[in-house]
């Protein structure tokens, strides 16, 4: 793709009034939509644009604006081209809409971005844990949470000196101090 865009984009983004978008390579566009236009945005590049492949969702937490940033990366078979659609939600309340009915595989990221940083996707088909099934704790991967506390506050500590250890300090080896 040169630095002009494909007429099929073109199309679709004079439909999305406020996008902004910026070339970053030679098949990489980076799109930042209004939060609530991007299942719009989603719909148009799949139905017109032939971006059937939605690689991933990630989900950045920044505490400094008190939001989280989604990212939605889908691809083109057709024009081979890959779109990183960047949208801002409020932590608070932590909720977003699900893209499940517009691509299948998105159930799973919504899943793990829920498990992983607490972020509600409403009509997603599944929010249960699948990785921490027995986590009690606070989204592990928000920047404000702190392992060494939830390890201290979580966990017994102990001495840790069996037989086999003792007999081979007694013999000068094992932990240096």
């Amino acid at each position: 793709m040169s630095t002009q865009l494909p007429d099929v984009l073109e199309s679709v983004f004079q439909e999305m009034p406020h996008l902004v978008f910026e070339q970053q390579g030679a098949r990489r566009l980076r799109l930042k939509p209004r939060a609530e236009a991007l299942p719009t945005l989603l719909e148009l590049l799949k139905g017109r644009a032939g971006y059937l492949h939605l690689s991933a969702i990630s989900c950045v937490d920044w505490p400094t604006t008190d939001e989280f940033e989604l990212v939605y990366h889908i691809w083109s078979y057709e024009i081979n081209t890959l779109v990183s659609a960047h949208i801002y939600i409020p932590k608070k309340p932590g909720h977003y809409v699900s893209v499940y009915d517009i691509y299948t595989p998105a159930a799973f990221f919504e899943r793990d971005i829920h498990e992983m940083f607490g972020v509600y996707f409403e009509g997603s088909p599944n929010m249960a844990p699948f990785i921490l099934t027995e986590w009690d704790g606070p989204p592990p991967m928000l920047k404000s949470f702190s392992s060494l506390d939830y390890v201290e506050k979580t966990f017994k500590w102990q001495d840790y000196s069996p037989e086999w250890l003792k007999e081979i300090e007694a013999k000068g080896g094992g932990i240096v101090e």
